[in-house]
């Protein structure tokens, strides 16, 4: 059974109000509130375990190691890695992809290469590929959306050639909301001998996710888009790929043996994981992950899934409001614009309403340039949101609607 005013009861903040309203958090896809249970793992950590992991002797240093590690195999197992190994933690989806765009573009790429990214992207999975095109002076190479904000698949096949090194996609619209059909493109580009990477930030919280299935040769999330601390995530790689790229940073855990001579690499994962690690974070993700899997990934999604059907349904229905973005498979997010008011304005009025929502462009400028916007009011949903506070939004939009037209 999805209870879910069990699973809100293990959300602190949600107890909270502000301007003297409960507090309704629809802000998810910026970050989500974090449980009770990972809140008490990271306390328990710092307050009775916490010592520097790997290479101690000690038995502090040893407790934290085996958690890091054994949090390691949860994010392995629960996106079904087919090794640990694969699984190198960052500080979340923007460091992974920094990290691809410099091992994979120093190791693999040429000038005349190209990078095959979409019109949908957020900045993080736009800006690194940029700096490796400059860097090698190849080509970034764009698949146009449909005004509806879906991914013309057609034209991102046309692109593909054997320049192409890889592909880079969003699983998930972090604005629209939008599911991009990442299987039948990684089954297009493998055709053609190119990797794809997988920005699952915005699907990962939602959705049952399969590497293997997928057969994507990277995947990169947030920890902290699905209730774990931030400064936690990790890119997923195939250990062929990974074996063979040079590390992103030097120092520390990545070091096999260090002379003034020369300097040899660890093993995977170790190999990408520079330095003192947010090893707390780690295991947070690991609880975080525990925590979803507890309440079923099958009933995260079929609750979800009828938030934003009934978000769309009741927000469509006030006059002057638009949806940006109005694909046919829809997830986590609805963005949306009232006539003419300024998305600032309405995010401003809404919150002394108590209900958070985002305001802006969302750090993906090139999808409002492509929608003829400057920025959207988003609406965000993760598994402890109501209808209830949907019908909040609702009345706080349409008082927005009276207010400033």
């Amino acid at each position: 059974m999805f209870d879910i005013a069990n699973i809100r009861s293990q959300f602190p903040i949600l107890s909270e109000t502000v301007y003297g309203k409960p507090l309704v958090y629809l802000d998810n896809g910026a970050t989500t509130q974090k449980p009770q249970c990972v809140l008490d793992v990271v306390n328990d950590i710092y307050m009775h375990k916490n010592a520097n992991i790997h290479r101690g002797v000690h038995h502090l240093s040893n407790v934290c190691t085996d958690l890091f590690e054994q949090a390691r195999k949860t994010v392995a197992r629960h996106i079904n890695a087919l090794s640990d190994a694969e699984i190198i933690f960052t500080r979340g989806t923007t460091e992974a992809i920094n990290l691809l765009a410099f091992s994979f573009g120093e190791t693999y790429c040429r000038p005349d290469d190209e990078i095959v990214i979409t019109t949908m992207e957020h900045h993080a999975n736009i800006v690194p590929w940029q700096m490796l095109c400059e860097r090698k002076k190849m080509k970034l190479r764009v698949a146009k959306i449909s005004d509806k904000g879906e991914l013309d698949t057609d034209h991102l096949y046309s692109l593909l050639n054997e320049r192409t090194r890889l592909v880079c996609v969003a699983h998930v619209s972090n604005v629209m909301g939008t599911v991009n059909p990442v299987k039948q493109i990684i089954g297009k580009a493998h055709a053609m001998g190119i990797p794809v990477l997988v920005d699952a930030a915005q699907s990962m919280p939602h959705k049952n996710i399969d590497v293997q299935d997928l057969d994507c040769d990277f995947m990169a999330f947030s920890g902290h888009k699905m209730y774990a601390p931030n400064g936690s995530g990790a890119l997923y790689g195939k250990a062929k790929w990974l074996n063979e790229m040079v590390p992103y940073h030097g120092g520390g855990e990545m070091i096999e043996k260090v002379t003034f001579e020369k300097t040899t690499y660890n093993q995977l994962p170790f190999k990408f994981e520079a330095g003192t690690p947010d090893y707390i974070s780690a295991i947070g993700l690991g609880r975080a992950i525990e925590f979803m899997e507890e309440i079923g990934m099958d009933n995260i999604e079929r609750h979800e899934h009828e938030l934003v059907k009934y978000a769309i349904e009741r927000l469509g229905a006030i006059k002057d409001l638009r949806f940006i973005g109005e694909a046919a498979d829809h997830s986590s997010a609805v963005s949306f614009l009232v006539g003419n008011i300024h998305p600032y304005d309405t995010g401003m009025i809404l919150d002394k309403m108590g209900v958070a929502v985002r305001t802006g462009h969302h750090c993906a400028q090139p999808l409002m340039d492509r929608m003829g916007i400057t920025g959207t009011v988003r609406a965000s949903f993760a598994i402890y949101n109501t209808k209830e506070e949907i019908d909040k939004l609702v009345e706080a939009v349409e008082r927005v609607r009276m207010m400033m037209m």
